[in-house]
């Protein structure tokens, strides 16, 4: 699974209110419910599940960027979400900097590859500083879309 796959511009976050990982993880996934993506009933579950593997270790990769994710028997296909932060939200990053690019993603139970793909893949195109500028700097959750479909992300 790539960002193409599974992002929309309605769970496009142009700018989030998060400070910190823990609000930017309750924030995107109010997003999913919104759209539909999770079921409102499942949403204290699955919050857990992302919360309690970010605690493991933090999804703040560096660069600007947070992945949080997680596995989930209440979802049948792969969701996510991306949120983007002008301010910057303390995401305790491996390397100390503030994550400006959220990607929070779920996987269904049991698809351990699928779930290690997907992580990869996004990992892997926001590894790009002149994509993520692009990212940064779209007018719109529309524009955000196109610049990633345009990369077959």
């Amino acid at each position: 699974m790539t960002l193409s796959d599974i992002l929309t511009p309605d769970v496009v976050v142009q700018e989030m209110q998060a400070t910190d990982r823990w609000q930017a993880i309750d924030e995107l996934l109010a997003v999913l419910v919104k759209t539909g993506r999770i079921k409102p009933e499942h949403l204290t579950a699955i919050t857990q599940v992302v919360k309690k593997r970010e605690m493991t270790m933090s999804t703040g990769i560096g660069f600007g960027i947070g992945i949080p994710h997680a596995t989930t028997d209440l979802i049948t296909d792969v969701v996510g979400v991306f949120g983007r932060s002008k301010a910057g939200i303390n995401f305790d990053a491996l390397d100390e900097q503030p994550v400006n690019l959220v990607v929070l993603f779920l996987v269904p139970q049991g698809q351990f590859q699928k779930h290690l793909h997907t992580l990869a893949n996004i990992a892997k195109f926001l590894h790009d500083r002149h994509l993520r500028e692009q990212l940064q700097n779209a007018p719109g959750a529309d524009e955000l879309v196109q610049i990633i479909r345009s990369q077959k992300a």
